[in-house]
């Protein structure tokens, strides 16, 4: 007997099926966009969010960070993740990372965008299958401190920019 599916795929298996698995135009983006965020009770998109690995001394560097841009693959690993808004940060095993690359792979299709995030994520995903820990952090405002230390390195390195 094979062991059920973590909750997240579920949900992902669940928003492709009612989504479809191309998303080949910037309509179906923006549709795929506002379903999965209204499919987010409370949902809040972030002021920043980005997706970074642990170096070896246990710092975190960010592999994409985006700035009030990119809300779809935004609230795709919100979906993965349970993430509902406000400043935190999750660490992302293969699995769930996995899922939110194959939640985020259908607007791959769509040729007016150039998907810097899905590149990142799988760049990171090999980087999750060879050892080490990845993270996503969101914050909530630009100007907060937030107390999440992962989040905190994301306001770093936005007011770095």
């Amino acid at each position: 007997m094979t062991a059920p599916p973590f909750p997240y795929e579920y949900s992902v298996t669940l928003a492709l099926a009612e989504l479809g698995d191309t998303w080949a135009s910037v309509e179906q983006i923006a549709a795929a966009r506002e379903h999965l965020s209204a499919a987010i009770p409370g949902w809040r998109p972030p002021a920043a969010y980005g997706i970074g690995v642990l170096d070896a001394a246990g710092r975190i560097a960010f592999a994409r960070v985006n700035i009030g841009d990119h809300q779809l693959p935004a609230v795709v690993m919100a979906t993965v993740l349970g993430h509902r808004g406000g400043s935190a940060s999750y660490r992302l095993p293969a699995p769930v990372l996995e899922q939110a690359v194959r939640l985020l792979a259908p607007a791959e299709a769509c040729t007016a965008y150039e998907h810097p995030n899905l590149a990142a994520w799988r760049a990171v995903l090999d980087l999750v299958r060879e050892g080490r820990d990845a993270r996503m952090a969101y914050l909530a405002d630009l100007d907060e401190s937030p107390s999440d230390v992962y989040a905190l390195a994301l306001a770093h390195t936005v007011a770095a920019r």
